[in-house]
């Protein structure tokens, strides 16, 4: 869930003209309320006016998207979909347009790159440059930055980047200071955005999407979503069945874990990535003398930790403690083709940590900068965690008490000794004082989808995704025996890239579940 990867979300091109707006207003989602909550957003006329909206395609400020041939747009919403006639939103929406002539064109592919909380406005450029130019000439790609994210009128609590991603080291004096700065920054949110925080669960966020695709004229929209993005187009596909086209669901996510199992989840899968690691460097000790045995690397990799509790490492004009390190060995490891990376970082933070003069890879210097720094024009800063808690806070409810995630971390640690006391930790949402507005979407239909799966992903683990492919009954799984994260555009597999591609152009799902085999 949590990925350093790109941001993505996606609307699109318009053609087709909405036939008038009892279509619109058809789809909009019906849902019980909670007691002492409002009722669910209306389907009256008091939407019309978004779903009306001209969008207007400009150039994007961005020099880099600019030069992708990608263009932008603003979208405007309501906050709350309960009061459409209060407070909206302004949301950045981007496009690169299909390469065909209109009769090759079928439609548009709205995106999300993951998060919750990653930044989707470039995310379209990437797509394109993994689809066949038949692919390429049937569609209209759209990202877009979600409420509260980016260039949509960012949230900004004025949080440490990653300040709720901390390990709670080994006593309970550094426990407590975890502790103590989630109970801070769920304050310092609602300090300054009160009850405007409800609004920003991925339910208001499917509506958007929604939005978008009437605004573009367009009576139907694919899909095309990665890590979180799956549960968003999940979400979607549940409460707009009738405006889904092709569903593309990239490394998923279980939506019935969805909330703080996900993140518990993370730490088995990382503490296996380490093993898978010290298995490749063993052999290697004449390289990275970082043991001659697994047992030996991995003893290395935990005793850095230690290490870094009794006297931070200095490293790259940082500081590494018990706290943060394990952040930077938790953001390595995602992909098989990381270990050469991955060892050499572990070189370089021991010999950090043995005094010596480091200068940190490109790699690690940008760890280091997302585990400490802070601004809001940098993607995965501040704000950007911001909003992710925003919709996890607004999704979901996780415990208020810092002695359950102490007592979690102390039942799993002698398993997860590196990574248990990082995604364990207390999470501001305990402490979040406006509580979800609706009812968690329960994901149940049948719906087409095309699922991607990682056996190794250390995300969206395996099991996570066949949750997922339980829920989406009417999906077909393509499993790749890989480990990495995000499938499509991130890891050479031609099966994988051939399998989106062919179904995005014609429709049609494998007629039973699949495994790709390694290139």
């Amino acid at each position: 869930m949590n990925t350093p990867l790109t941001a993505a979300t996606a609307a699109t091109l318009a053609v087709l003209v909405l036939a008038g707006s009892a279509e619109a207003r058809a789809d909009q989602p019906q849902s019980t309320p909670k007691p002492g909550t409002s009722a669910a957003p209306a389907a009256t006329e008091a939407l019309d006016r978004f779903y009306r909206q001209d969008v207007l395609w400009g150039p994007c400020e961005a020099p880099a998207l600019a030069k992708s041939g990608t263009e932008c747009a603003k979208v405007t919403v309501p906050l709350d979909y309960a009061a459409p006639d209060g407070r909206t939103l302004s949301l950045a929406v981007s496009r690169i347009k299909a390469t065909g002539p209109r009769t090759a064109r079928r439609g548009i592919i709205q995106t999300n790159p993951g998060g919750p909380g990653g930044r989707g406005l470039d995310f379209p450029a990437m797509l394109r440059t993994k689809m066949t130019p038949q692919l390429a000439a049937a569609y209209d790609v759209i990202g877009m930055d979600t409420r509260g994210l980016g260039k949509s009128e960012p949230l900004d609590c004025g949080l440490n980047s990653l300040s709720w991603m901390r390990g709670t080291g080994f006593d309970r004096a550094s426990f407590d200071r975890v502790a103590k700065q989630a109970i801070g920054d769920a304050a310092k949110c609602d300090a300054k955005y009160g009850d405007s925080l409800r609004h920003y669960s991925t339910r208001n966020i499917a509506r958007d999407v929604d939005i978008v695709r009437g605004a573009l004229r367009e009576r139907k929209t694919s899909w095309f979503g990665q890590s979180y993005g799956t549960y968003l187009g999940a979400v979607y596909a549940q409460m707009f069945p009738g405006k889904v086209d092709r569903l593309v669901l990239d490394s998923a996510l279980d939506p019935r874990k969805y909330g703080l199992a996900t993140i518990q989840a993370l730490g088995p899968a990382n503490e296996k990535a380490l093993d898978d690691l010290a298995a490749w460097a063993a052999p290697r000790d004449a390289v990275y003398h970082l043991g001659k045995t697994p047992a030996a690397v991995r003893a290395t990799a935990e005793g850095l930790v230690r290490r870094a509790a009794d006297r931070p490492i200095a490293i790259g004009g940082y500081r590494l403690d018990e706290q943060t390190l394990p952040f930077i060995l938790f953001a390595m490891g995602t992909d098989d083709f990381d270990n050469k990376e991955y060892a050499a970082i572990l070189r370089q933070l021991a010999d950090a940590a043995a005094g010596k003069k480091v200068e940190p890879t490109e790699r690690l210097a940008g760890l280091l900068a997302a585990a400490f720094r802070t601004g809001a024009d940098e993607t995965g800063t501040g704000p950007d965690y911001a909003s992710q808690l925003a919709v996890l806070c607004a999704d979901t409810t996780m415990p208020g008490d810092p002695e359950s995630y102490r007592k979690t971390i102390e039942r799993v640690r002698r398993t997860q000794p590196v990574f248990g006391p990082l995604v364990n930790a207390p999470m501001p949402c305990g402490w979040w004082k406006h509580k979800p507005h609706e009812r968690r979407t329960e994901i149940d239909n049948t719906v087409p989808a095309l699922q991607l799966q990682a056996t190794g992903d250390t995300r969206t683990t395996y099991e996570q995704g066949l949750g997922m492919h339980k829920a989406m009954r009417g999906s077909k799984l393509v499993t790749v025996p890989v480990r990495t994260h995000a499938v499509f555009g991130y890891y050479p597999n031609a099966c994988a890239n051939k399998a989106v591609n062919d179904y995005l152009l014609t429709g049609n799902l494998p007629t039973a579940d699949t495994t790709c085999e390694r290139d």
